[in-house]
């Protein structure tokens, strides 16, 4: 599967440079490990019902070291804080993932 944004390649390079140094500056090594920003962002994208997000997070997250636990305790913050919503968009990205 090809990444999402591969079309900005030729249609704007220029947002997608923009799109890429935002991701590093977010998602790169800092006062957070990694992997608790991955699981962050995943949460979010739960929150938002993106399930390609939510797939290709917890994947970046686990690869980043975080257990299936952690994973999955993530999405109970999503329930807590945003409702039922989240957690059936986690559930499809999981059923793909685990």
């Amino acid at each position: 599967m090809a990444h999402p944004l591969q079309i900005l390649e030729k249609i704007d390079p220029d947002l997608l440079k923009l799109v890429q140094n935002t991701s590093s500056l977010a998602l790169g090594e800092g006062a957070l490990p990694r992997k608790f920003k991955f699981l962050i962002a995943m949460a979010l994208d739960a929150s938002h019902g993106a399930v390609d997000g939510v797939k290709s997070l917890a994947e970046q997250a686990m690869k980043a070291g975080a257990t299936r636990e952690e994973v999955t305790e993530t999405i109970r913050v999503v329930q807590y804080v945003c409702g039922a919503g989240g957690v059936y968009t986690a559930a499809r990205a999981f059923k793909e993932l685990f």
